[in-house]
């Protein structure tokens, strides 16, 4: 039973490492490749359509569990595999209206995803190895950062435009990878518990396929209508009022270091021939800050009381620091520029190692407030975790998806001026909630 447990979440993580391989890397270089299509009858925007997905994602979060509910999260997920591979497909042969309306359904297939991959992982999981299992699962997912970027980088290094030999290339790539992970969700096998509960679910109902589907939906409803009553009442809670700013900054940084940054960079003249291949560089670095962030506070560092206050503090200093250099390095114009390379001069010397130095500490800055997020909201709700989270992603996803569409027409500088604001005062928050839940504690001990 432990084997065949084990084997379900080795095989989910294989999955999401095919399909985000596939996924994060085009949405690293999505709008430079728009930039570089010659097709005239081709007007999207990367940024936009990532605005697209991220701002579905956060509405569907909302009815993502009733889905699930019905048609199981293996099923849920194959489906929702399939719709990657869709938007994936979209960037071989460019068509405006097939490249939004992917950008919709992939919206809805991400919340299916990530709502059925938390249920079937913990359907496979017990207390005694939740942990282990979540780590095993985070561990290979992270590693979708590396392999996608470095095939970037070999194929674009050098090149000052991206050829349509290139880009059929290497979404043909990214398909095959997407399709591949979408199969193995087939491969899951259903666990014990699982079914337990199909075997009484039928045996009490002696219904047909249509009707138990049917008996699932109803039920699934009930559930969803409690479970959005929950969500409206703990979004007057003052603790998750005193996140939401949070939250929304970990949605600003979320678009900036997977869509935004990478553009900056290869759009930035100054790094000549060698500019388009950074951007899968600077995708591994992001990737490596992630890993070395999650692994250190997320893993290892043992529960204190003390801890997510530090943890949050140096993911806003780290943050801070990488948004000073990213200012000092980066042409200003640089998110903004279409059809050329950038126009404006940096106040230093653009130097390949600052940046990729800067793609490091975003990554490392990220996995400092996700991981002290996740561990607050464990803490606070833990009797109503699965709320209290949906919230979370979708304050988040609504922020990010805001971003993407502002991150076209605003110049570097008041980019990074935005998050450090919203950094700065997310922070405090937190640190004001982190002492709200310390102070019964500290009462006890006088």
């Amino acid at each position: 039973m432990a084997d065949l447990r084990t084997f379900n979440v080795v095989v989910l993580g294989l999955g999401f490492l095919f399909i985000f391989t596939a996924f994060t890397t085009t949405g690293n270089i999505e709008q430079t490749v728009v930039k570089s299509l010659k097709n005239g009858t081709f007007s999207g925007s990367g940024y936009h359509s990532l605005g697209i997905i991220y701002g579905v994602f956060s509405f569907s979060n909302l009815l993502a569990p009733s889905v699930v509910a019905v048609f199981g999260p293996k099923m849920t997920m194959f489906l929702s595999g399939l719709l990657y591979s869709g938007y994936i497909a979209v960037f071989i042969i460019p068509l405006t209206w097939a490249f939004y309306f992917t950008s919709f359904l992939i919206g809805i297939g991400a919340a299916l995803l990530w709502t059925a991959q938390g249920h079937f992982l913990v359907e496979n999981s017990e207390a005694s190895t939740i942990n282990r299992n979540t780590g095993m699962f985070w561990a290979l997912l992270q590693c979708s950062m590396l392999f996608g970027n470095l095939y970037i980088y070999f194929d674009w290094n050098g090149r000052t435009e991206i050829t349509d030999s290139s880009r059929k290339n290497i979404f043909l790539s990214l398909l095959v990878a997407s399709v591949l992970g979408t199969l193995s969700f087939l491969v899951l096998r259903k666990s014990h518990h699982e079914e337990e509960l199909l075997s009484e679910e039928e045996g009490q109902s002696l219904l047909s396929p249509s009707m138990t589907y049917k008996h699932r939906a109803n039920t699934a409803m009930q559930d969803a209508k409690s479970e959005l009553k929950t969500i409206v009442q703990l979004l007057k809670a003052k603790t998750i009022l005193l996140l939401s700013p949070c939250m929304a900054y970990s949605g600003l940084e979320l678009s900036f270091y997977s869509g935004v940054y990478g553009t900056c960079i290869g759009a930035t003249a100054h790094f000549g021939e060698a500019a388009k291949g950074l951007i899968g560089i600077s995708g591994i670095m992001v990737g490596i800050g992630e890993i070395v962030g999650g692994g250190l506070f997320g893993l290892v560092c043992k529960n204190n009381r003390f801890r997510r206050t530090s943890v949050v503090f140096l993911g806003m200093v780290v943050h801070f620091v990488a948004f000073y250099l990213i200012f000092l390095n980066i042409p200003s114009d640089a998110p903004v520029v279409f059809k050329t390379a950038t126009q404006r001069s940096p106040y230093l010397t653009p130097s390949v190692s600052i940046a990729l130095l800067c793609s490091f500490l975003l990554g490392l800055g990220d996995s400092c407030f996700n991981t002290q997020l996740y561990s607050i909201l464990g803490r606070v709700y833990a009797e109503q975790s699965t709320p209290a989270f949906a919230i979370f992603k979708f304050i988040q996803s609504v922020f990010a998806a805001v971003a993407f569409f502002y991150s076209g027409y605003l110049l570097l500088m008041w980019q990074l001026l935005l998050m450090v604001v919203l950094g700065f005062t997310g922070t405090l928050c937190f640190f004001v909630v982190e002492r709200m839940q310390n102070f019964p504690a500290d009462l006890q001990e006088d």
